[in-house]
């Protein structure tokens, strides 16, 4: 127990059952010889006004239960820490800039690019943004957090593997930490504001068609004061510091160097790679006379999970779904009358700033009729093994300076609404999770500042519906497509208002479906609310409707068959385009023979899907742009990201392609599509029988710390590899790098919500759903992440009382290995393993002997709490 904090220590009931594995001892509340590793025990934890319970279901999911609010969050954030501390530690000191610290001189730089993406205005205006009871939720969730890394600091708790791996101690929080932490969020688009100036200045601003698309349909010019040409090439340098993950190296050796080409790409095209699918079905469209809501965000994967989910229950609230480890409350899920989910709405929220300096002072920027001095601020960062450093931090009126180019006397600047109150990513959902009805959920969407969200909303009195929300600035005399001048011209004039952006209650169709397409209606007035003109590819969304309208009577099988739907609608268009061609090239010969026979569906046993990935991903891009604009071949990425606007171009007649356009895209055609050939033989063999896309797309899901560790741990952090379908523009979104193939985002979470009969509802959490003993949790088998949707856990708020079984129970020592465990109450009704033919087709099914474990856990389980 933590002897420094104020409050007094109140019994904590842990309740588990344990899946079993070899050697594993059972601690039970009466000492029988069970099998089942079913677990009961308590621990007094300082903070606690009052007794409460965590109650952890078979699949690792906590569901807590507290007297109050207060202690509700508490535990929230004291599990978080039991499950997650290495990974919301590391959250926190990166978000921070505290990495130098921990890991030394090689971190100063990144610590330099975070701390200038910090919330730096007032506290109270950022805590009154997001709700009556946000700033309270946050200080119970951290009171939680600091009670558990208390006692690991004392020694009361183990510390974690990972930080003994790593040679570090987890740190005390904050409230204000949650909230001033912006860089993990996801804004967009300076990135591709500096890639269309460079292509401008490369080839003119028309060639910038061949990167991407803009929706609704739209002509940019360059603004009057800027040179394309004066943006150079790393300006970006500490603005993708700042927003990448934390790379270890082995002893030794240096972290893989700053690939700024790579890090521009990876990030202007994250309007692909990082999206989401979710729709909501109305009770006359579905089997279950209910509405069904289905949600699956996709992000970069990672080990642990990036979301967590957890079951929230104190008088008055009650609530069930995931969130992120380092957050309270959750973003997708439902409470007792309302469900919700989100996919990025594509608000262009940054601008890159290009500014004059003063020839006398390098401190000042020319604005308006004058010169006007920026704010510097010095830090002192930490550095393990050295002395202390200063760190000099400026900020212009629009944000902070993220470059300067001393030789022509320019800065750049990126003004975010990451500096605006109220934008830290996700935690406004600590408003919406309690809303009762629609009014209530459109009242808290109104405060939502960041990410910019597609909210899909449903009830059980039937009602659906859908709202965009974050904040949307209002540029009246520039679009935000290319870089501006900071002189005073082009200045945000304020935000758009909830209701200036669309949104739709019960759709006529009985349906609504959103994957990060451009989905703003016909008639909106673009050009008075430029919202954003750079969305994702309309494939998944176009499949997803397509499938939608074909069934009335949709079931939450159908449902999880439909995330994990692989059909390619670009596919489809490009194969339209082989159809006529023919060729005397084997290579070409034999793709053609392929592709025209193909499904068009991106599965992991078909070797027709191999050839089209790798050609989207490598060959008909850098093709098609060597062909018709050849100087931007190194700034135009033809990867999967920017395949729709290359798939535009084939298919225009107009004279993009040269004079001849029909001779130019059947010429680009078969030569991208030879050389595909030629690279799918190079690494699967010559004899295409034994081709398959699973061979070379694989997930792999490692952890940042496996440099670090030794050869016996690096296979207990790492899971994987795993053959997988899917592909970046399929409702089954996987993505993958260029180079081999390999995953790198995906669905982080998936769930299917039969709402009003919540027991139903279905969900999965990638990997796993949270970090217990890497001996127990990484190394036994697991589904492959991105098949079908497992018969998880119901989402289902607790109403029931759980059998009381005291606080008066012997204390016990909290093993690490209690963190999985079947709920103790109402286990039988409420948590069946779903026989395959129940559940749609699986995804990849657990073994059956998995499965007869869990039903004999359910019953030993049963047994004892009767």
């Amino acid at each position: 127990m933590n002897k420094n904090l104020k409050q007094a220590a109140r019994p904590l009931l842990l309740a588990a059952a344990m899946a079993m594995t070899a050697g594993s001892a059972a601690v039970a509340r009466d000492q029988e010889a069970l099998s089942s590793a079913a677990r009961l025990s308590s621990s007094s934890v300082a903070g606690l006004k009052a007794p409460g319970k965590i109650l952890v279901d078979v699949w690792g999911i906590p569901h807590i239960y507290a007297a109050n609010e207060r202690d509700l969050f508490f535990l929230q954030g004291f599990n978080a820490a039991r499950d997650r501390l290495w990974q919301i530690d590391l959250w926190r000191k990166r978000g921070l800039g505290l990495l130098a610290r921990d890991f030394g001189p090689a971190y100063v730089e990144q610590d330099r690019a975070l701390r200038l993406f910090l919330y730096r205005g007032d506290m109270t205006t950022e805590w009154g943004s997001y709700g009556p009871k946000a700033r309270d939720y946050a200080e119970a969730f951290v009171a939680g957090v600091n009670a558990y890394v208390a006692d690991v600091r004392s020694g009361s708790r183990p510390r974690p593997v990972e930080f003994k791996i790593a040679g570090t101690m987890p740190d005390l929080w904050t409230a204000d930490d949650v909230v001033r932490i912006r860089s993990h969020g996801l804004t967009r688009n300076v990135a591709s504001e500096v890639r269309r100036a460079r292509v401008a200045c490369a080839a003119g601003l028309e060639t910038d068609r061949l990167r991407v698309k803009l929706q609704p349909p739209w002509t940019t010019k360059i603004p009057d004061g800027l040179d394309p040409c004066s943006i150079p090439k790393d300006v970006l340098a500490a603005y993708l510091l700042a927003t990448r993950p934390v790379a270890f190296a082995r002893p030794g050796e240096k972290a893989a160097s700053l690939d700024l080409d790579t890090l521009l790409a990876q990030a202007d095209e994250q309007r692909d790679t990082i999206g989401s699918n979710n729709w909501v079905v109305a009770p006359a469209r579905s089997a279950t006379g209910r509405p069904i809501l289905a949600n699956d965000p996709h992000r970069e994967h990672s080990v642990p999970s990036l979301r967590y989910i957890v079951g929230l229950n104190a008088p008055g609230l009650s609530v069930i779904g995931a969130g992120e480890p380092a957050l309270p409350g959750i973003s997708i899920g439902h409470n007792g009358t309302i469900a919700f989910g989100l996919t990025i709405f594509n608000v262009d929220q940054e601008d890159l700033y290009v500014y004059e300096l003063n020839p006398a002072d390098k401190n000042q920027y020319r604005y308006r009729d004058g010169w006007e001095t920026m704010r510097v601020v010095h830090e002192t960062a930490e550095v393990k093994g050295e002395a202390p450093r200063d760190i000099e931090l400026k900020f212009t009126r629009h944000g902070p300076v993220v470059f300067v180019d001393a030789e022509n006397k320019r800065a750049f600047a990126i003004r975010s609404v990451w500096s605006e109150p109220g934008t830290s990513a996700y935690f406004g959902s600590s408003d919406y999770m309690t809303a009762k009805d629609w009014n209530g959920f459109l009242a808290a969407m109104r405060r939502w500042g960041a990410p910019s969200e597609n909210q899909v909303y449903a009830d059980v009195k039937g009602n659906i519906g859908w709202v965009a929300a974050g904040k949307t600035p209002r540029r009246v005399n520039y679009d935000g497509l290319l870089p501006v001048p900071g002189d005073g011209r082009y200045e945000w004039q304020g935000f758009l208002g909830l209701d200036e952006l669309p949104r739709v209650y019960r759709p006529e169709q009985g349906w609504f479906a959103t994957a990060n397409q451009m989905n703003l209606p016909d008639g909106y007035p673009v050009a008075e609310r430029k919202v954003g003109f750079e969305w994702s590819d309309e494939a998944r969304w176009q499949r997803i409707v397509e499938v939608l309208k074909a069934n009335s009577k949709m079931t939450l099988a159908d449902a999880m068959d439909l995330q994990n739907d692989d059909t390619s609608m670009l596919a489809r268009r490009l194969v339209v385009l082989l159809k006529p061609l023919s060729s005397e090239d084997p290579n070409v010969k034999k793709g053609l023979e392929l592709l025209k026979a193909w499904d068009a569906r991106d599965t992991a046993d078909s070797a027709a899907a191999a050839v089209f990935e790798v050609w989207i991903a490598n060959h008909l891009g850098s093709t098609l742009v060597k062909a018709i604009a050849p100087k931007v071949v190194d700034i135009i990425a033809p990867d999967p990201a920017s395949i729709s606007a290359i798939v535009a171009a084939l298919e225009s007649s107009g004279d993009l392609l040269g004079p001849d356009p029909a001779a130019t895209r059947d010429r680009v055609l078969r030569d991208s599509l030879g050389t595909a050939i030629a690279e799918v033989a190079g690494r699967l063999g010559p004899d295409s029988s034994g081709w398959a896309w699973g061979k070379l797309h694989k997930a792999q899901f490692d952890h940042a710390l496996s440099p670090l560790a030794d050869t016996a741990t690096v296979p207990q952090l790492n899971v994987g590899p795993l053959a997988l379908g899917g592909a970046a523009n399929v409702p089954r979104a996987a993505t993958y790098r260029r180079t081999d193939y390999q995953l790198t985002a995906g669905a982080s979470f998936r769930m299917v919500l039969d709402v009003g009969n919540w027991d139903a509802s279905r969900a999965i959490n990638t990997p796993r759903a949270i970090r217990r003993s890497l001996q127990r949790a990484l190394s036994r088998p697991r589904p492959a992440v991105g098949g079908r949707p497992i018969c998880s856990a119901a989402l289902q708020p607790r109403r029931r009382r759980s059998r009381d079984v005291g606080s008066d129970h012997p204390d016990a020592a909290m093993s690490v290995q209690g963190r999985s465990a079947l709920r103790l109450h109402d286990a039988p009704q409420h948590h069946r393993v779903e026989p395959a033919r129940k559940c749609g087709r699986i995804f990849r099914q657990l073994a059956v002997e998995d499965l007869r474990l869990l039903q004999q856990q359910q019953r030993q389980i049963r047994d004892r709490i009767a």
